[in-house]
């Protein structure tokens, strides 16, 4: 929110500005540079100590909103002596009361407010009502919001039906001290008024504040698309105008951390801190900056660098005397030194004089407060303390579903050391129903993905007890609640209009340009490709939620009426220590401790590097791959391996566990494996190929695309095979042409590149005619093809995310609905993929993809080359 001091600029032309000193005041938050550049210049002229004093004031509000503080502290000091000089009193007492304002938000609240009180002595009517609004904003910045609120709803009183301008910042004033005391409704309907009289009044950054203000009032309500739209609306204004805002940055971390987006949020963050201070501005927004940077380093996992952060905030907020402020600072540094270790008796009283502190303040941070307490006491042996803090978290009934989510995990960890083992679970199960009735919400697969990790802690208090009580069957379901959910439905249409398309479609030309021009390429184009990608994931991340289902998690009677003579085994990551959980159609299921996750990836590395080498076709001495076969089937399956009897097995990995050869493990060879990221993303696969197919929908695509060593070798021969089939190759295997074939066929055969992107994977794409087709333009498709096979490098690549999700190419096209996906775990050689793609699609047509990966397989025999390229892909699905 701005310190609003100037009278209505409305629309009056700049030219005329310069000869009107007045409508400075207003342009200084509606063209910020310009208005500073006039009011300098007019400075400069012979002018009466009238203008002269409106001038300084105008210059005085740009640096106090934009600029440097102090600078603008001494320019409201001379603009106080010219309106002294001229002996206008009003004047005197406005740029008294715009002085107050800027002393407080550089930290001197008490000389702030003294200022505003001496400015409010003899005003009456509308400009009385123009200082109740700077005095509703020094207290709300201090954050004494019942006294703002009185101070707004005067100056709502005194200025309604007046200067429009005015009476909308009343109105903007009156909705933030509803806002924070939880009046959301009331909030928004003033942030509605506003937003309306700024626009009516061409008030352009105020017209931005109120878009972004409305903003915060959808997050309060938990809408994060919503929120999110309204804030890039906010944000596309404000750079137009070229000006900084730290509180549309602020808003924005805490939406993205809402999102459990840690790593956006946290660069945000950095960015915003960092710009604060090139620029030296207010010492109130840069501590806000400050305490928003502590939240999302501590959400990143970087302690060290929050309780720094942390800790300076809150020295910051105590010098400025900003109470409430410090108790949240203060809870991001204990939250952080607890998660580096400490359990120290002072820590421990901290805690609990800060969450009485936060209870009037901040419910939901209250919570935490009490939880992060209790949990101290815990470790400590202090159980008495520990109950009295764990049920004074649970009590509570915050707003926002983070905090909702820590009372109910303080009820678990509660029941948990009150040895009440149902109670415990049902806690679990209530809380993760509170993050699926959250991820409903989300529109986009990326912010759905990432705000899974809302319910980690629940999940892995239930997983704990399974193993604790060796049952297998109560693992496997546990795991099942929350792996995978983002892709077990689809994400959410774009609305018609979208830019998303139009965006896209200049990505892919700009990539073509830059691929062809290689290092030449010069870096304003790298720079618009960046831009690009940025305006592509913003606006797919403030898509809003369609309502689409989502699949049941199963359970263990489900899966074995339909797993047959099918082995499945799920692998489960409790406290770095893998287990996996074997189930067959008539036998109960077993639990078997693997060993260190950590072993396992690392074994998963070593694998992939030796597939990789084999894969490039160079020269070298032999490598013998036995022990590096039997250290990866150890490390990822252990004692479960022997549970394994039939020839057919569905794994289920976890997230960081997806892109394993599971060819390259010496009892898996020969068998057909098909791989799920959960098993009831394989239960749908299961029932979807046994649903019938309508007449006419067995339509084969095969694409070819540029720059394949082999050529189009491959979808030539595979024509033949499918006399058919429709095949997009030499020029013609263009995105749109791609999509509109894909589109509900029965099988599709991409032979292209791939490239995955780590920083982004929805920007992880297949090479195509005219560009990269990307994660984001699958998500486009009304129908996914039934069966994909994609011969392309690293295509079965994804991304983990959140609580147990996995972002890529061959994860997006499961979302979809697409039954199955074969796809490779590493660069292949392009002409030793082609015997092998013809040997997979030899099998008779509704082969299960395991068993055709495995006859394929067994087909090439023991080349040296074939093989690397056999154990090199896995299929997905049914």
């Amino acid at each position: 929110m701005y310190a609003y001091d100037h009278s209505v600029f409305g629309k009056r032309t700049i030219t005329s500005t310069a000869h009107d000193p007045d409508a400075l005041l207003a342009l200084a938050l509606s063209r910020p540079h310009e208005a500073l550049r006039l009011a300098r210049a007019l400075v400069q002229e012979p002018v009466s100590p009238a203008t002269a004093a409106v001038a300084h004031q105008a210059v005085g509000i740009v640096l106090r909103d934009f600029g440097d503080i102090e600078e603008a502290l001494d320019e409201f000091r001379t603009a106080l002596r010219y309106a002294q000089h001229a002996g206008d009193d009003e004047r005197h007492a406005d740029v008294r009361a715009a002085y107050g304002v800027a002393l407080v938000m550089a930290g001197r609240p008490r000389a702030g407010l003294a200022q505003i009180g001496a400015a409010a002595e003899n005003a009456v009517g509308a400009a009385a009502g123009r200082i109740h609004i700077r005095r509703a904003h020094a207290l709300w910045v201090l954050g004494r919001t019942p006294e703002a609120l009185r101070a707004a709803q005067r100056a709502v009183a005194l200025l309604r039906g007046g200067d429009p301008v005015w009476e909308a910042r009343a109105y903007a004033h009156r909705a933030a001290a509803h806002l924070a005391l939880g009046a959301v409704d009331r909030a928004d309907e003033d942030y509605a008024r506003s937003e309306d009289l700024f626009a009516r009044t061409g008030q352009r950054l105020e017209y931005a504040t109120a878009r972004h203000d409305r903003g915060t009032t959808a997050f309060a309500r938990g809408d994060l698309p919503t929120a999110l739209s309204l804030l890039d609306d906010a944000q596309h204004i404000v750079d137009e105008l070229g000006v900084f805002e730290p509180e549309l940055h602020v808003t924005r971390v805490q939406i993205l951390l809402a999102a459990r987006l840690d790593r956006d949020a946290l660069r945000v963050a950095d960015e915003a801190v960092a710009r604060s201070e090139r620029l030296r501005g207010a010492a109130t927004r840069r501590g806000e900056l400050l305490l928003t940077a502590a939240l999302a380093a501590s959400a990143s996992g970087d302690h060290a660098t929050a309780a720094v952060r942390s800790a300076e905030a809150l020295r910051m907020f105590r010098r400025q005397q900003r109470s409430p402020w410090a108790a949240r600072a203060e809870a991001v540094l204990l939250e952080s030194r607890f998660a580096s270790g400490e359990r120290s008796a002072s820590l421990q009283g901290r805690a609990v004089h800060l969450a009485e502190v936060l209870t009037a303040v901040d419910t939901g941070r209250a919570v935490e407060a009490h939880l992060l307490a209790g949990r101290i006491a815990l470790a400590r042996g202090r159980r008495e303390a520990a109950v009295r803090e764990l049920r004074a978290a649970a009590s509570r009934r915050p707003r926002d579903v983070r905090a909702r989510t820590a009372a109910w995990l303080a009820r678990v960890v509660l029941a948990e050391m009150e040895n009440r083992p149902r109670d415990m679970l049902a806690g679990c199960a209530r809380g993760l129903d509170l993050v699926d009735a959250h991820l409903a919400t989300l529109g986009g697969t990326e912010i759905r993905a990432s705000a899974t990790a809302q319910g980690s802690e629940l999940a892995a208090v239930a997983l704990r007890h399974a193993v604790r009580t060796s049952d297998a069957r109560s693992l496997l379901e546990w795991s099942e609640r929350l792996r995978a959910t983002v892709l077990a439905s689809p994400p959410a249409r774009l609305p018609a209009g979208s830019s998303l398309a139009r965006d896209l479609a200049a990505l892919r030309v700009l990539t073509r340009r830059l691929d062809a021009l290689g290092p030449a390429a010069p870096a304003p184009l790298h720079h618009e490709r960046r831009r690009l990608e940025d305006a592509v994931r913003r606006e797919a991340l403030r898509r809003p939620a369609d309502g689409c289902p989502r699949i049941d998690p199963s359970r263990v009677e489900d899966l074995r009426a339909l797993l047959g003579d099918t082995d499945l085994v799920e692998l489960t990551d409790v406290d770095g220590q893998l287990f996996g959980v074997v189930l067959s159609g008539d036998k109960e299921p077993t639990l078997h401790l693997v060993g260190p996750t950590a072993a396992a990836e690392r074994a998963i590395t070593h694998a992939l590097f030796v597939l990789r080498r084999g894969n490039s076709g160079r020269d070298g001495a032999p490598l013998d791959v036995a022990p590096i076969r039997d250290r990866l089937q150890s490390a990822l399956l252990g004692p479960a391996v022997e549970a394994l009897t039939s020839s057919s097995v569905v794994v289920v990995p976890t997230g960081r566990l997806h892109a394993v050869p599971w060819a390259f493990l010496p009892d898996l060879r020969d068998r057909a494996v098909t791989v799920a990221p959960s098993a009831a993303i394989w239960r749908r696969a299961r029932r979807a190929v046994h649903e019938p197919q309508p007449p006419g929908s067995r339509r084969v695509v095969l694409i070819g695309g540029p720059g394949l060593s082999s050529g189009l070798t491959e979808v030539r021969r595979l024509a033949e095979q499918y006399p058919d089939a429709i095949v997009l190759a030499d020029g013609e295997a263009t995105s749109e042409r791609v999509l509109a074939a894909m589109d509900g066929a029965w099988l599709v055969h991409v032979a292209a590149h791939g490239t995955f992107r780590s920083d982004n994977p929805l920007l992880s794409a297949l090479e195509l005619d005219d560009g990269p087709l990307t994660v984001y333009d699958l998500e486009r498709l009304d129908r996914a093809p039934h069966r994909v096979v994609l011969s392309s490098c690293n295509s079965a690549i994804g991304a983990p995310s959140g609580a147990d999700e996995l972002l890529g190419v061959v994860s997006a096209l499961i979302a979809l609905g697409s039954a199955g996906v074969v796809a490779s775990v590493v660069p292949i050689d392009d002409p030793g993929t082609v015997p092998f793609m013809l040997a997979l699609h030899r099998s008779p047509p509704g082969t299960p993809l395991g068993q055709a990966l495995a006859a394929a397989r067994r087909s090439v025999g023991d080349d040296p080359g074939s093989r690397w390229v056999s154990d090199s892909f896995i299929a997905l699905g049914v």
